[in-house]
């Protein structure tokens, strides 16, 4: 078995993920800032596993090491996992720019620039596959976290063109679009518990979804039902509503 690449790996959905691989057979590249936080983690799943576990340092938001960082993996990967994620604040961000733009660089601009390094390799190689979470919140927009959705909304248009562009190489492209999930992101938000998932349930939903071949995955499942009520309304209806 080969090793995947998971970035934004300090994340709970990152870390539940990586587990699941492990468990599954798979070496695992952690990859973030600040990763060496992670030893203790990393150690746990070696132990438990029995699989390679390495920390590998990446900026998501320093474009100019992208190249670097993917060529510093001694072992190229069979397959990438973005984790990356940043909910930031949509008040703050009406008002402040650079809020605005760290949530559109981190969610969007920052994940294309490393997923286009990683796609050429894997295109050239004909061989892959590339997991990217994007978001429920990007099927439509809305008031509370419009920036947000926007971001991720442009995500999920980029991994759909991908995967259009990387079909005939056999490089397997899968967009994740998870609704609500208890994490350190969510924490202190009121969810309903019945929409709401466990970092756990998002990671063995992806591992069937990437293993099975699958385009798009709404994690829970209920929430490709509960979009394709949300985009059905009419805007001169939405425009109007508090959801």
């Amino acid at each position: 078995m080969s090793y995947i690449v998971i970035v934004g790996a300090k994340s709970d959905i990152a870390k539940a993920t990586a587990r699941e691989y492990a468990q599954n057979g798979y070496d695992i590249y952690l990859a973030g800032r600040n990763i060496s936080e992670l030893e203790t983690f990393a150690e746990d799943i070696r132990v438990r596993s029995e699989k390679a576990v390495e920390l590998v340092e990446l900026d998501i938001l320093n474009y100019a090491s992208h190249q670097a960082f993917y060529d510093s993996l001694a072992e190229k990967p069979l397959g990438v996992i973005s984790a990356v994620g940043y909910l930031g604040e949509q008040e703050k961000a009406q008002l402040d720019n650079q809020e605005a733009q760290k949530i559109i660089d981190t969610n969007y601009s920052g994940v294309v620039s490393l997923l286009n390094i990683i796609a050429n390799d894997f295109e050239e190689r004909r061989a892959g596959f590339i997991v990217g979470i994007s978001s429920v919140a990007g099927d439509r927009g809305r008031k509370s976290n419009y920036i947000y959705g926007s971001a991720k909304a442009g995500l999920t248009a980029y991994l759909s063109g991908l995967r259009n562009r990387l079909y005939e190489s056999q490089v397997h492209v899968l967009t994740v679009k998870p609704g609500f999930v208890a994490t350190k992101m969510t924490e202190g938000m009121d969810l309903p518990e019945k929409l709401t998932a466990q970092p756990e349930e998002v990671a063995q939903d992806i591992f069937k979804a990437q293993q099975s071949g699958k385009s798009v995955l709404y994690t829970k499942w209920m929430w490709k039902y509960v979009m394709m009520i949300i985009t059905s309304i009419p805007e001169f209806i939405f425009k109007k509503m508090s959801i």
